[in-house]
């Protein structure tokens, strides 16, 4: 179920500079994750778009962003005040409503959106179960319309699904600018790089000729360096995957000589590459080394 905002033709001239721009707003109730994703003809709209709190909800302001529109929004999610109620709340306090665009996803997964009157044509979006799409300056409808499809049939981690929805709005047309600026943000309670705050993605894209491209890239290197494997999928660091260890940090240039097993001079190797590599957090069980880890070492043993 969902619904779509018509065009306001606004009374702005379309050249005047405001962080205008498509995006998405979302949570993954099961996984217990909130997200954004955002593209602009704008530099670095990963710093004014996209706010969230784990178990709070998550909060899009663009068009003429109001930035404080961030930060207050989440305060009043975890105050207790719905999406549809936080959207109101600050659309009603602000003079400059009719030229902001803000998109709001709560705890529980409600959404509300605000496309002002004077937002830049084509303005509008899309919103439905746990979602929202919207943007300003638009190539026409199709954009919101295309990218709220794909969200909807997409499947897998939010993180995915986001940057999936900003590239089908990209082939609708997108914001009619241009590319300049993406960024993505997710996150869920212990998320963060060592569990300590819920940042779990924050990647940001903020001057590329194909910015969504470059963001989806940056989103494998994060899968590839801190995605913490499942325990099932770890291999045990003996036999054929020791030798193949051990044989990739002598190429390297480690003291350690090729082996089916693994002495202390070839886990202090290993613990030493993986520091130098950033790996640690996918490092998690002693005596184990995750397949993906594991190709990494070897591909860079090959010079490949």
């Amino acid at each position: 179920m969902s619904d779509l905002q018509t065009e306001f033709p606004g009374g702005e001239n379309v050249h005047t500079i405001h962080p205008s721009t498509f995006s998405i707003v979302a949570c993954d109730l099961q996984a217990r994750e909130w997200g954004i994703a955002v593209q602009s003809k704008f530099f670095a709209p990963g710093v004014v778009v996209p706010w969230a709190r784990a178990e709070i909800g998550a909060v899009a302001t663009q068009a003429h962003a109001n930035m404080k529109y961030g930060p207050d929004g989440l305060e009043l999610l975890e105050e207790g005040l719905t999406a549809d109620e936080v959207v109101k709340r600050l659309v009603s306090s602000d003079d400059g409503a009719d030229h902001r665009q803000l998109a709001v996803v709560d705890a529980e997964g409600r959404v509300s959106v605000h496309t002002g009157e004077e937002c830049n044509e084509w303005a509008g979006h899309r919103r439905g179960e746990g979602y929202s799409c919207q943007g300003n300056i638009l190539a026409g409808p199709a954009v919101v319309e295309d990218m709220a499809d794909r969200f909807e049939q997409s499947e897998g981690r939010l993180a995915d699904r986001l940057v999936s929805t900003l590239q089908a709005g990209q082939a609708a047309g997108g914001d009619r600018r241009g590319q300049q600026g993406a960024a993505l943000l997710v996150v869920r309670e212990g998320g963060s790089y060592g569990g300590a705050l819920d940042r779990y993605i924050d990647l940001r894209v903020d001057d590329h000729d194909r910015p969504i491209d470059e963001l989806e890239r940056l989103l494998q290197l994060f899968y590839l360096y801190f995605e913490r494997p499942e325990t099932d999928d770890l291999l045990q660091l003996q036999g054929e995957v020791a030798r193949q260890v051990t044989e990739s940090l002598h190429r390297l240039g480690y003291d350690v000589q090729p082996a089916e097993s693994m002495d202390d001079s070839a886990r202090k190797a290993l613990d030493a590459w993986v520091g130098v590599e950033n790996f640690e957090e996918r490092m998690r069980e002693p005596g184990y080394i995750d397949p993906g880890v594991l190709e990494h070492l070897k591909n860079q043993a090959r010079g490949t």
